[in-house]
């Protein structure tokens, strides 16, 4: 009960709080620079000029406590030793190089980039085109994005069962083995088996991310023109052409902002990982290994550095799409 009270007075303090800010820093701009006397006008346009960043300073002030501040800190911690004490300069960026779960992680990455954007977008287009000429589409769609309700480690937690694993001599409870054993086959303990492990965790995050994309992609496919669809139809097109040839181009942007950003997803992903194997059998990555040497290895260095690469990676990805969303919206 104490958690849930001060839950909710965290709750109507922030609101109440927001409304408060807004209002008396308004009465404050109005006070300083009054809308009557001979300045009337000249104290107007100062105060339009300052409101919209008066309005805009709690979120640039919680950006820089939050966002700005860390990335400094981050580059300051990755020149220093594991306890921050002594200065090391390069060393750990040195060290990066060199070791092998760095490359692990990033190799892990990489196939990570390349199988889960691809597999979403594709099965998310996939989704969105069939279920809009099924009767029962807004149900499939609804199931196919139930997915995207449950956290990351619900979803693993989910998904071991499925790949759960128990003695040749017992019953398989995971559905992936049950399959095997009763189609003749021997079980086997899928998320220990190096290199192949990395792909069935992936299958996890396209299972989540599909239905993003079907939602997504389905808005884009019902805002195309009936009058091109109409006249390839005329022109006798087949339904697979109209899909391949009419559709897909007049989406491509939307089809890039859905890649983009479940790309940036992907090189942040770590609770599927943590979960499923904790970056053992080969399957580590970037962000796993950063929680790694910061909290069971206590190296603030060698996390910051790592921490780092990942914001390097993430950044021209992210202000890309920022600008290819722009596009869209203009």
């Amino acid at each position: 009960m104490e958690q849930l009270f001060w839950a909710f007075f965290t709750m109507v303090a922030g609101v109440f709080g927001c409304v408060a800010y807004f209002f008396l820093s308004n009465l404050a701009l109005d006070s300083i620079y009054p809308a009557k006397g001979p300045q009337a006008g000249a104290n107007i346009n100062k105060a339009n000029a300052i409101r919209p960043w008066l309005f805009l300073f709690p979120a640039l002030f919680v950006l820089g406590v939050y966002l700005v501040y860390p990335v400094i800190n981050s580059i300051w911690l990755s020149l220093y030793d594991a306890n921050g004490d002594d200065f090391v300069g390069t060393a750990n960026y040195e060290w990066l190089i060199q070791d092998g779960k760095f490359l692990e992680s990033m190799r892990n990455n990489l196939l990570w980039l390349v199988v889960v954007p691809t597999l979403s977008t594709l099965f998310g287009l996939i989704a969105a085109a069939l279920t809009d000429r099924i009767k029962w589409g807004n149900l499939a769609k609804s199931l196919i994005f139930m997915p995207m309700a449950i956290s990351f480690i619900g979803a693993s937690v989910i998904w071991k069962f499925v790949y759960d694993f128990r003695g040749a001599d017992q019953d398989q409870i995971g559905l992936l083995n049950a399959i095997v054993v009763a189609m003749g086959g021997e079980p086997e303990a899928w998320i220990t088996v190096p290199f192949w492990n990395s792909f069935f965790l992936m299958l996890i995050l396209v299972w989540i991310q599909t239905g993003f994309a079907m939602v997504i992609l389905s808005a884009a496919l019902r805002g195309i023109p009936e009058e091109t669809i109409e006249a390839a139809i005329l022109d006798g097109a087949s339904p697979l052409q109209i899909f391949a040839k009419i559709k897909v181009p007049q989406i491509w942007g939307t089809i890039a902002v859905v890649w983009t950003t479940i790309t940036i997803l992907v090189l942040k992903v770590f609770d599927i990982v943590l979960a499923m194997t904790n970056g053992q059998w080969g399957s580590q990555v970037l962000a796993n290994l950063m929680f790694d040497w910061m909290f069971r290895g206590n190296d603030t260095g060698r996390a910051s550095t790592v921490a780092l690469v990942i914001m390097l990676l993430v950044t021209p990805i992210m202000v890309w799409n920022i600008r290819n969303a722009r596009k869209e919206m203009s």
